[in-house]
């Protein structure tokens, strides 16, 4: 009852926002301090601006090259990096559990990332979709999810009706089946280092961040949580029933293909520069409707500034805890994320409308 009213107060989400903005610029901040060679604050950002075009006049060159390297060559892509991925995953998972009214529900539960994998694997692998060109990893990742989740809502629809219980298996199971044909192509890799370029791609990284990787996917990701939030009434009418949704404007079949269609493109653009990173599309939807409510007009926004800073910190924690090894990220997120969907599964107090209770 509390928290309800601390929710619907109209200072509450403005004053989310701004808290967590202030959370993400202090993340990325000590994300790009943080590593073998540590690096004050204040030079994090003078090397920052020195390469604006508006400001790189402005600033003295106080730092050695190494440091200027190390910060804005290698640092900085691999730290906004992750915030583009962190918060496309928060979207799709809000976006997906919205469609399929069903708070375990998130691209990897479901089997769109792995669908992703197994085309991105094609390619890394075997040089598969070489006619896209230069934009071949991330078209032929799109298709993939995009036939995942096809065969998804294929498996599940039974008498013109889908049943949530029913998605959810075939997920797992469409998950398991791309899973294993990715495996297949693995092994299949003409030479040992594809083998373990692939394996190490596919339990999800950021090592490859170069900037020229975070144009295509930055606008992807905006561009997408923009349309989504433009439909947030759509959204939130699905939240009560698919005949709710019509009989309050909603055409349905429409709304769907284009949830589809949006959730796989920015699945696979994801997965395409980070490899497979599952959970984040689970956990952090529902802990951001603890915050915030189930209104999709602020669940989004939020999920995208609260999966940033989540998946930034997983990636600290992977770089940082065997340095100078280096943990895959997907493997950090489960450790996270495998203990939250097990306490979702017996929590049996949740709903969408009301939050946990």
């Amino acid at each position: 009852m509390i928290l309800s009213r601390i929710r619907d107060h109209s200072l509450w989400f403005p004053l989310v926002l701004f808290l967590l903005a202030s959370a993400l610029i202090a993340t990325i901040t000590l994300a790009v301090m943080l590593g073998p060679v540590p690096i004050a604050p204040k030079t994090v950002w003078l090397i920052a601006f020195s390469h604006l075009p508006v400001t790189d006049h402005l600033i003295a060159e106080t730092w050695t090259k190494a440091e200027g390297h190390i910060i804005w060559n290698i640092r900085f892509p691999r730290v906004l990096l992750g915030m583009i991925v962190g918060g496309g995953l928060a979207v799709v998972g809000a976006a997906i559990q919205a469609l399929i009214r069903n708070s375990l529900a998130d691209p990897y539960i479901l089997g769109v990332s792995s669908g992703a994998s197994v085309a991105a694997t094609l390619v890394i692998i075997f040089g598969a979709f070489s006619f896209f060109g230069a934009y071949s990893l991330s078209l032929s990742a799109f298709l993939g999810a995009l036939a995942a989740m096809g065969l998804v809502f294929l498996l599940a629809r039974v008498g013109g009706r889908i049943s949530t219980a029913r998605l959810l298996l075939s997920g797992i199971a469409v998950s398991m089946i791309m899973s294993a044909a990715t495996s297949f192509i693995v092994t299949m890799a003409p030479d040992e280092q594809g083998i373990r370029t692939a394996m190490y791609w596919m339990l999800g990284s950021l090592t490859g961040a170069k900037w020229s990787y975070l144009t295509i996917p930055a606008w992807i990701v905006v561009t997408g949580t923009i349309l989504l939030i433009m439909n947030y009434r759509s959204m939130n009418s699905l939240l009560m029933g698919e005949e709710a949704a019509v009989t309050l404007g909603v055409n349905m079949n429409t709304f769907r293909i284009f949830l589809v269609l949006t959730t796989a493109l920015l699945t696979g653009t994801i997965v395409a520069v980070s490899g497979s990173i599952g959970f984040v599309g689970l956990m952090i939807p529902h802990i951001v409707r603890l915050m915030v409510g189930s209104d999709h007009r602020r669940v989004l926004p939020v999920s995208l500034f609260a999966g940033a800073i989540f998946v930034i910190w997983t990636d600290v924690a992977a770089r940082l805890l065997l340095a100078p090894e280096e943990l895959p990220i997907g493997i950090v997120t489960a450790l996270f994320g495998g203990p939250f969907f097990i306490w979702l599964l017996r929590k049996s107090s949740y709903s969408f409308e009301g939050g946990a209770k």
